[in-house]
């Protein structure tokens, strides 16, 4: 049988989540149908499926990390250009090029190690820019939450180049230079490359520090890298970070071994750039693993979806919360709210429709939202499951939520409101909630 007509704040685009909701609502229905209340299921664990609801108003864009998102909710990425990439690209293109000239001339074994460090950096940008336009992609049936992840998996073979070819290679090499020292030809041109390199590094450095304060607010370096759900930024920063600080090594390895003609200083500096380099890539591949495992969203955006949610007089509760972020500009989110036992049918579907434009508008990355209605008990719910430990958290104080309008048991439910602006079709037959 054909489905009838979509509720009028029904967006048009369908992405992902309307393809799941169409494939699965006359089976949820069925499913549902002997339960006698609404959701059926246990309330208490919540690890049951949880049913879809609504796709994104631009689905396609938004899962696949497209261009509409916005993402300054999460704090990492409010200005999404690729700004700072290109710059470190062409600073290390630069840098790479020049160092290897002065260590043809000079033969240290540092500025060796920091030629290669430039060129695994400037690979490391082709493929974060890579990543960027992959992930771009519309979803696919086989793909129906898009590509956006695509970012998080080459951020993680930027970590892995930047061990093995930077970190490595400059271990090596400055081993050998110690157990067969050579001293430094030319060191005038060793400092006048190295000081070339530092104010390229320091301008790229500076470029990817500028384009993070229009996103970071008020919190630490630290945690900027550390919550960041974009990966360009805090892999160029870190990188540059390094960068600069491995040519203080080198810069002194330089030094020290011209003053006191000892070549094993220069492969001592070549040792302390792969130490370098090996911290950062252990540092970023933790940070990409975390992202492609699947975080949840922050705090502060946990509070306001539970905060669209309960905005609502047909939404007594949140009773559980699940997000995660399917890339850096999409956001899953999926929750189990509270009814109440006598409400109509066509009220929760009013309700559920409302929460949802109030979660998009407070958090437009928000593309993929899941809702499911339910009866709330207390006894059976599960402290311990971290889906009801983060709606609990992230509740606002009830006198802050809109009043309950009251209903009068014997009265006939007056009907939904509908959208001025959706057309309207008197033969249509009436939607009803979708369960599962």
């Amino acid at each position: 049988m054909p489905p009838g007509p979509r509720p009028a704040s029904e967006p048009e685009g369908r992405g992902a989540a309307w393809t799941q909701e169409r494939g699965t609502s006359d089976e949820g229905r069925r499913r549902s149908e002997g339960d006698g209340e609404v959701g059926g299921g246990p309330q208490a664990s919540g690890r049951h499926p949880v049913r879809s609801k609504r796709g994104a108003a631009d689905g396609r864009s938004r899962a696949g990390g497209g261009r509409g998102a916005r993402a300054r909710p999460e704090g990492g990425h409010g200005d999404d250009r690729p700004t700072a990439v290109i710059a470190a690209l062409g600073a290390n293109l630069g840098i790479a090029a020049t160092k290897f000239v002065a260590f043809v001339i000079t033969g240290s074994a540092s500025l060796l190690a920091e030629s290669v460090h430039s060129v695994a950096d400037s690979g490391n940008q082709v493929l974060l820019l890579i990543g960027r336009t992959r992930a771009r992609q519309e979803e696919t049936e086989e793909h129906q939450f898009g590509f956006g992840a695509e970012r998080y998996v080459y951020a993680f073979i930027v970590a892995v180049v930047l061990f093995v070819v930077g970190a490595i290679f400059s271990l090596y090499e400055g081993v050998s230079r110690i157990r067969h020292p050579e001293h430094v030809l030319s060191p005038v041109v060793a400092f006048a490359v190295l000081g070339v390199a530092i104010a390229l590094e320091a301008f790229s450095f500076r470029t990817a520090i500028s384009q993070s304060n229009q996103s970071r607010g008020r919190i630490s370096w630290r945690a900027f890298i550390r919550r960041a759900k974009a990966p360009e930024l805090p892999v160029v920063l870190l990188e540059d970070f390094a960068a600069l600080i491995g040519l203080g090594f080198a810069l002194c390895a330089v030094t020290l071994s011209t003053i006191t003609g000892n070549g094993r200083w220069d492969g001592a500096g070549s040792i302390a750039i792969g130490v370098l380099l090996g911290s950062v890539a252990v540092v970023l591949a933790g940070e990409m693993k975390s992202l492609l495992i699947g975080e949840s969203a922050s705090p502060d955006v946990q509070r306001a979806i539970v905060a669209a949610i309960e905005n609502s007089p047909q939404i007594d509760r949140v009773i559980h919360l699940r997000t995660l972020h399917v890339g850096p500009d999409s956001l899953l989110v999926a929750a189990k709210v509270a009814v109440s036992r006598g409400e109509s049918a066509e009220r929760i579907v009013t309700g559920i429709n409302e929460a949802e434009r109030r979660i998009r508008a407070a958090v437009p990355i928000a593309g993929l939202i899941y809702l499911e209605p339910d009866l709330y008990e207390a006894s059976r719910q599960d402290a311990a499951d971290p889906a009801v430990r983060a709606a609990r958290a992230a509740r606002a104080p009830r006198a802050l939520r809109a009043p309950r309008a009251p209903q009068d048991p014997g009265a006939p439910q007056a009907r939904a409101p509908q959208d001025p602006r959706a057309p309207q079709d008197p033969r249509a037959p009436q939607d009803s909630p979708e369960r599962q």
